[in-house]
C-alpha cells in the first residue's frame, strides 16, 4: 500500500534523519515546520533519494491556523496516512524561571499544538481503518525533574494524551507509538555537559522503524532508558525531592 507520512517540525535534526529513510523506501513525505528554507532543502533531499513526494507547508504549533491545509493535503493523497510529531521547544528551565510566560510556548510546541493537530486527523485515520502515529517524546516525560520540570511536563502530558489516543484508534486499526528518547545529538542538547547515554538522530530513527515494524506501543531509545527509568518512577517522593537528578 502507497504511504504517506506527514512530518510535524520537519526541519529538526531527528526527523531529518527519520525522513531520508522513509525517503529510502519510496514513501510520500509531507514536510510541514516553520523554517520553509529547511523544509524546501529537505524535500529536494527527499526526491533525490526515491520519495513518491515530497511537498514543503507551513505548519507552527502555536498557530492552530496551520493546521488544517497540512491535513487537506494529506487527504488528497492515495492509500495510507501516516504522522510523525518531531515539535518541542526546550528551553534552559532557569529562563523559564525568570520569564513565567516562555510556559505557554513550551507547552504547545510540546503538548497542546501537537495533540490538537492530530485530534483534528484522527477521525481521519478512524475513517480509513489504517495508518500509524509516531508521538515523540522524552525519558524527561516520565518524571518532574528540577532541571527541566517544564519540558518534562509537557512532555508527561503528551504522552498521556498518545495512551489515550492509542486506546480509541487501536480499535479501528491504527497503530499510536509513543517514542521517549534520552539525550539526542542534536542542536537542542549542544552546550549541555555530562549527558548519560547519548545516542544519535540516525540511530533514533532506526528504532522508530523496528518499532513501528514490531507494533510496539512505547519505545524507548537508546533501550536502556526502559530501567532506568522504571528505577527513578519507583523512587519515593520524599526521597526523589531531595535528590538533583
Amino acid at each position: 500500500m502507497e504511504q504517506t507520512w506527514i512530518i510535524l517540525g520537519a526541519s529538526s535534526t531527528m526527523a531529518r534523519a527519520f525522513m531520508q529513510k522513509l525517503a529510502e523506501q519510496g514513501a510520500g513525505l509531507i514536510l510541514a515546520g516553520r523554517r520553509m528554507d529547511d523544509l524546501k532543502t529537505n524535500a529536494s533531499d527527499a526526491l533525490a533519494r526515491g520519495a513518491s513526494m515530497a511537498e514543503p507547508i507551513a505548519f507552527d504549533a502555536r498557530d492552530p491556523g496551520t493546521f488544517q491545509p497540512v491535513i487537506d493535503l494529506a487527504l488528497k493523497q492515495a492509500g495510507q496516512i501516516n504522522c510523525a510529531v518531531f515539535v518541542g521547544s526546550m528551553p534552559p528551565q532557569e529562563e523559564i524561571d525568570a520569564d513565567p510566560a516562555m510556559l505557554d510556548g513550551v507547552i504547545a510546541d510540546s503538548f497542546t499544538g501537537p495533540a490538537r493537530f492530530l485530534q483534528m486527523l484522527a477521525p481521519h485515520l478512524e475513517a480509513r481503518g489504517s495508518g500509524s502515529i509516531v508521538g515523540v517524546g522524552s525519558v524527561a516525560g516520565d518524571r518532574g525533574r528540577i532541571g527541566n520540570y517544564v519540558y518534562g511536563g509537557a512532555k508527561g502530558g503528551f504522552a498521556t494524551y498518545l495512551s489515550g489516543l492509542r486506546n480509541r484508534l487501536g480499535r479501528e486499526g491504527v497503530h499510536v507509538m509513543t517514542v521517549k528518547p534520552g539525550p539526542v545529538d542534536t542542536a537542542m542538547t549542544q552546550g549541555m555537559d555530562d549527558l548519560p547515554f547519548m545516542t544519535t538522530p540516525d540511530a533514533v530513527a532506526d528504532d522508530i522503524l523496528a518499532g513501528l515494524k514490531r507494533g510496539k506501543n512505547v519505545l524507548y531509545t537508546r533501550r536502556i532508558w526502559w530501567p532506568i527509568m522504571t528505577v527513578i518512577r519507583a523512587i519515593p517522593e520524599p526521597v526523589f525531592k531531595k535528590m538533583s537528578i
